[in-house]
């Protein structure tokens, strides 16, 4: 259990994440996540990256539990920082990060494919963003680098997902696959990427880089300042307990705390 390397070939490295039962990581694991990425895609014989995960779905987020378990902020500021850790990570990466997606992709796991070079999913992967289901706010960074502006928007507001077939239809997903054939498809594409010149290929992603539209950590930064709110307000604590189902976050009961 944990988030572990591996080499199956030359120039190719996988990040495996292994938080059972569903990949939602503790505070621990965004960091452990973060500098695994860090340090493959600074050893000098890999040339691309390729992010998976074992179990039931790709990434389920934060644990929410380990959230309730809290008496205090520490573990809230702890998630936050661990998540803009390993989204930068994959970003900043040296070299392109494939992201092999299967199961669900919701919350962090938007955070993390979002921001790879390429995506290769399974048939049964879908994406989205519940954040509002859970107290909080973010990743829309991400996911908009995903979908359209409005589509984003409308995910973000319905905490609705989409599916691999649909992001492959807006060009996002490269490709989809049945399941069993994910590891495969993704170690495909990432051969290929390494099949380039070593320097050459790590010039090209920071130049790529460099000519985004949008600063990726900025734009989150300023998501996370609305999360923070949201928890000293006490709504993220409300909605949280409940995963959004909780009728007293409703607009009618706040007609009533506001009577």
């Amino acid at each position: 259990m944990g988030v572990s390397t591996s080499v199956p070939e030359e120039g190719v490295a996988f990040v495996t994440v292994d938080f059972p039962p569903v990949n939602a990581l503790p505070v621990r694991g965004w960091y452990e996540l973060a500098a695994a990425v860090r340090a493959a895609g600074a050893d000098p014989s890999v040339r691309c990256v390729v992010l998976t995960a074992e179990g039931r779905g790709f990434n389920a987020g934060v644990d929410i539990k380990e959230m309730q378990r809290a008496d205090g902020p520490e573990t809230l500021i702890g998630a936050n920082r661990g998540c803009y850790e390993a989204f930068a990570a994959v970003y900043e990466c040296e070299v392109p990060v494939v992201a092999a997606v299967h199961g669900f992709c919701l919350g962090g796991g938007i955070g993390l494919a979002g921001n790879a070079d390429a995506i290769v999913a399974a048939d049964d992967a879908t994406f989205g963003l519940p954040e509002l289901d859970r107290g909080a706010l973010g990743a829309a960074t991400h996911l908009a680098r995903l979908v359209p502006q409005h589509l984003m928007r409308t995910l973000y507001y319905t905490s609705r997902t989409v599916t691999a077939h649909e992001l492959h239809r807006h060009g996002s997903v490269w490709s989809v696959v049945p399941r069993d054939r994910l590891t495969g498809a993704a170690l495909a594409l990432a051969r290929e990427i390494a099949a380039k010149d070593g320097h050459l290929i790590r010039l090209a992603k920071a130049a790529i880089n460099g000519i985004d539209p949008v600063d990726v950590r900025r734009s989150y930064r300023f998501e996370q300042g609305f999360t923070f709110e949201a928890n000293l307000s006490g709504v993220a604590g409300r909605v949280r307990d409940t995963f959004g189902t909780d009728p007293a976050s409703g607009p009618d009961a706040d007609k009533e705390r506001q009577a």
